[in-house]
């Protein structure tokens, strides 16, 4: 097996015009990889720090030269000579050299640069694309699926203009629509809502994730938007397509109550409870992310308790991809669902620990972007490589996020070619390999074969 040549790391830029962190990695044999970290906007305060300069005078205080460095010179030198597929090793040989609970002294931006590089450079030496290779090292799903695909389509809250409340009001195909239809389905629906914007004289610019962000005058406005939008397609609403909603519900908390433009008071829990509730019944929103601030522990239970059972409630800042606070919300019964995103956590070794707990009590697992993203596919790996139920990108816009939709399509076309039986050899047929073997098949491959037998399915009204 190769082993660890060398590794470099630079600053970039995310796809929000702020500095980021791209790793190179190369082994003894020549071969190489190349992977960047993106970064949040919304984040929990109780996941993984990244290292940032705070330098007014450079990159609007957000550098990550610090970050670098600490690969360039402590990080990188200590893992010349490693075995790449040694990650849970590796991984945690960094988390020792950082020595802090939140990697906040070398920063979790620069260990999670090289876990991923490693983790790419394992997948590399082994001849495999990475969401198989991930699929066979670490066992968390006996077949690598496509997941449903959760698109947002118009923003609030910090994503948005602070028009709106919600951070994201999403679409969600029926999981017995195959991927190619999802994605069909996604511009559909994303163009007809432009269309409608314009139609009615309302704003229709968009957010930081490229979702549409407009002038409405409540959070209901933006379902009673979207529905529309539907019906005017081909797609049958609470049949082939449901709703769900980022809440961020932090963002618009405030002592000790949630503060919506949907009333003129603030609600309390329980009001907000009935709100959810009222979602549900009226627009068929049965994923709800981060519906209460993340230390309103009574509030999670109770609308776990309340709804569980026929909808998702997914933990993003309450869990943020942690394997203590995931043992303590499954302890207490908070949420039902876990939204990954890989740089909460810091370590690839440390997210996949975090996966297998959640699986082990039958939760969701939906891996996420970052609204600070960059072109790197990795995500769009991981989620195929580990079985993840959901996957959340972003609109089916701006090139970070149409990236991974387009990876997601070249690992359907694999998937669909090997679940192909293969053809008998005829007595007249002496062809070579190359000559009998098909490239990557344009079909849409039904659903049967690119997801597992036992994947849920929405929920019909």
């Amino acid at each position: 097996m190769s082993t660890i040549k060398q590794i470099y790391a630079r600053e970039i830029l995310d796809a929000r015009g702020l500095p980021t962190i791209e790793c190179s990695l190369w082994l003894d044999n020549g071969a190489g990889v190349t992977t960047t970290i993106p970064t949040g906007t919304s984040k929990g305060k109780y996941e993984a720090k990244e290292l940032r300069d705070a330098d007014p005078n450079r990159m609007a205080g957000k550098g990550v030269l610090k970050a670098v460095n600490n690969i360039n010179t402590i990080l990188g030198p200590q893992l010349i000579g490693q075995d790449p597929t040694k990650q849970t090793e590796i991984d945690q040989m960094m988390v020792n050299m950082d020595g802090t609970r939140n990697k906040s002294k070398l920063g979790a931006n620069a260990i999670l640069a090289i876990s991923q590089a490693i983790l790419k450079a394992a997948a590399l030496s082994s001849n495999l694309p990475l969401y198989s290779y991930i699929q066979q090292k670490f066992q968390l799903t006996p077949n690598p699926i496509i997941p449903t695909c959760i698109y947002t389509m118009i923003e609030g809250g910090k994503h948005g203009a602070e028009n709106l409340d919600i951070q994201e009001f999403e679409i969600i195909p029926a999981t017995n629509i195959d991927f190619v239809s999802s994605l069909n389905m996604a511009v559909t629906i994303y163009n007809k809502i432009r269309d409608v914007l314009i139609m009615k004289g309302a704003i229709h610019s968009t957010g930081l994730n490229g979702g549409f962000t407009p002038n409405l005058f409540n959070n209901t406005d933006a379902f009673e938007i979207i529905i529309e939008s539907i019906k005017a397609t081909s797609y049958t609403f609470a049949q082939d397509v449901f709703m769900g909603a980022d809440m961020s519900a932090s963002n618009f908390f405030e002592s000790g109550k949630y503060v919506l433009k949907d009333k003129s008071q603030a609600y309390t829990p329980k009001d907000l409870i009935a709100y959810y509730k009222s979602l549900k019944e009226l627009y068929h929103v049965f994923y709800i992310e981060d519906p209460f601030q993340e230390d309103d522990e009574g509030s999670w239970k109770e609308i776990t308790a309340d709804i569980g059972g026929s909808s998702m409630i997914v933990g993003d800042s309450l869990l943020v991809t942690n394997l203590e606070k995931t043992k303590k919300a499954i302890e207490g019964k908070l949420c039902n669902s876990i939204l990954i995103k890989p740089n909460q956590n810091g370590t690839v070794s440390g997210v996949f620990e975090v996966v297998k707990l959640a699986r082990e009590n039958n939760w969701q697992v939906v891996v996420s972007h970052r609204s600070g993203g960059t072109t790197d596919t990795f995500v769009a790996d991981l989620a195929v490589g580990i079985g993840a139920q959901y996957i959340k990108f972003g609109p089916p816009n701006r090139g970070e996020r149409v990236a991974k939709y387009n990876r997601l399509l070249t690992i359907n076309s694999e998937l669909t070619y090997q679940a192909q039986p293969a053809e008998a050899p005829t007595a007249t047929t002496q062809q070579t390999q190359s000559e009998t073997t098909p490239q990557n098949q344009e079909t849409t491959p039904t659903q049967s074969e690119t997801t597992s037998s036992s994947q849920e399915t929405k929920p019909t009204q």
